[in-house]
């Protein structure tokens, strides 16, 4: 998973490598998580300096009330209105290192979700990874940091549901300082919650990884079936 450079402009002529500090973290975040980490409340870390700034939870938003968790299903399309995202999701599984195995640099606009983990709707954090960009042009989570608290994300199930969840946060959380029990574990417990992860911070040509995480976190707030 990679990202753009501190001008906005995906890094041409590196190696589209799945490495780094920014599917590293993801890693910490999953052994966390499948240790039963639970009822995380408030805000994530402190934001990182990068090419994008950490938005939080700014004061004033109104923010719905939780939707009661829905019964497992799988999901098959992710929507995110306010970026003009329509993607498939794929079930993905961790690679030989422990991380997420994101899908092939080949499908761009193709989002990975953790299969051994939660289902989307269901109680828990349910993780959804997709790339920033490709070695010739942006990708599906290209400006996944220009999301807002308060806009909304719909997951298509193959239960015939449509889950609508509310973004109440986002964060750039740096590799030195990432705390992953507060990134991935559940911000109220017994919630059915979301996290879409892409590459952010700086690039460095020499290591090929990103500094950071861009992590958006979403509640379930309605469902249409």
């Amino acid at each position: 998973m990679t990202g753009p450079e501190p001008d906005g402009g995906p890094p041409h002529g590196t190696s589209r490598l799945v490495m780094g500090t920014a599917w590293a973290v993801l890693l910490v975040g999953l052994w966390l998580w499948g240790n039963e980490i639970t009822d995380v409340r408030g805000g994530l870390s402190d934001p990182t300096t990068g090419d994008v700034a950490a938005v939080g939870r700014p004061a004033g938003v109104d923010l719905p009330r939780a939707h009661d968790p829905l019964d497992p299903a799988r999901p098959q399309r992710v929507d995110v209105p306010s970026l003009g995202v329509r993607a498939p999701v794929v079930a993905r599984g961790l690679d030989p290192r422990g991380a997420i195995d994101p899908p092939p640099y080949a499908q761009p606009g193709v989002v990975g979700w953790y299969g051994g983990g939660v289902r989307p709707g269901a109680a828990g954090p349910a993780l959804l990874v997709g790339h920033v960009d490709t070695e010739t042009r942006p990708a599906v989570f290209y400006h996944l940091s220009a999301v807002r608290p308060g806009e909304k994300i719909r997951v298509t199930r193959d239960d015939g549901s449509l889950a609508e969840f509310t973004v109440d946060d986002v964060q750039v959380l740096g590799g030195n300082d990432f705390d992953a029990r507060r990134a991935y574990g559940p911000r109220e417990a017994g919630r059915a919650e979301l996290r879409l992860i892409t590459c952010g911070g700086t690039f460095d040509r020499a290591s090929r990884t990103y500094s950071a995480n861009v992590v958006v976190s979403a509640y379930l707030t309605g469902v249409d079936r």
